[in-house]
Parts: structure tokens; C-alpha cells; sequence
């Protein structure tokens, strides 16, 4: 007598049903074919392209308009909270401001006495470069 036909087991390339597979090692590193792109290849940009809403000059211009606003406004506020009257002498200036007046004199001395430095250091380099390239 003869024993009844065994199953053979599935290769290891084949599934189940008999359906060719790939080994997981070629699965990973194959492509679909070209004719069938993969959803995220849909949208990815084709190659460089400019971004039509990109920084101008004009929305750096509203930048700067909106922060110089919000900075004057805090100003504002700081002027108004500080309306006590101070002495204020100066060699032989004397006299009384509003603190918060003086206080913003104080600083607008002290920031064109900073570009008063930093232009002359300008102008030093200036100066340099321009006797480097001479000679």
C-alpha cells in the first residue's frame, strides 16, 4: 500500500495560496514601478520652486511697522504711569521733568551717543578697507 500524498510545505517565496512573494530583504528595497507612484510622491515638489508667498520687502516693512507700534504703545503706557515730577540738574541746568520724560531723554542720549561710536568705527573701517585694496 501507499502512504497518502503529503502537503509540501510552502517555499518561502510563495504564499499560502501559491502567490509569489518577494523575500522581505527585496520587499524592503524595491520600488513600485513608475507608473504607479505612491501617494506621498504625489505631492512632493518636483524640484525647487520659489515660494510665491515668500518674504518681500513690503511684509518686512509691516514687520517692523506692527513692532515699532507695539513698542510705542508700551511707551505710552510707561509715560503715563510715570507722570511724577523729578528735579533735574544738569552742570547749571536746573529744573523738573516728568520722570518718565526724563527717563526717555536719558535713553535717547545714550542711544545716539552708542551711533555716534558706531559710526566713527564705521568710517575707521571704511578707511582700512579702502587702504588695503590700494595697496
Amino acid at each position: 500500500m501507499s502512504d497518502p500524498p503529503q502537503p509540501q510545505p510552502a517555499a518561502p517565496d510563495s504564499e499560502p495560496n501559491g502567490a509569489s512573494v518577494a523575500p522581505a530583504s527585496q520587499a524592503a528595497h524595491s520600488r513600485p514601478a513608475q507608473s504607479d507612484p505612491e501617494p506621498d510622491d504625489l505631492w512632493a515638489p518636483s524640484g525647487p520652486q520659489e515660494d510665491p508667498l515668500g518674504r518681500t520687502r513690503a511684509g518686512g516693512t509691516w514687520i517692523a511697522i506692527i513692532v515699532f507700534a507695539l513698542i510705542l504703545v508700551l511707551l505710552l503706557i510707561f509715560v503715563l504711569q510715570n507722570t511724577r515730577k523729578v528735579p533735574i540738574t544738569y552742570f547749571t541746568f536746573t529744573g523738573t521733568l516728568p520722570l518718565a520724560v526724563a527717563m526717555l531723554l536719558s535713553a535717547v542720549a545714550g542711544v545716539f551717543l552708542a551711533a555716534i561710536a558706531g559710526t566713527w568705527r564705521i568710517f575707521q573701517l571704511r578707511k582700512r578697507v579702502r587702504k588695503s585694496q590700494r595697496g
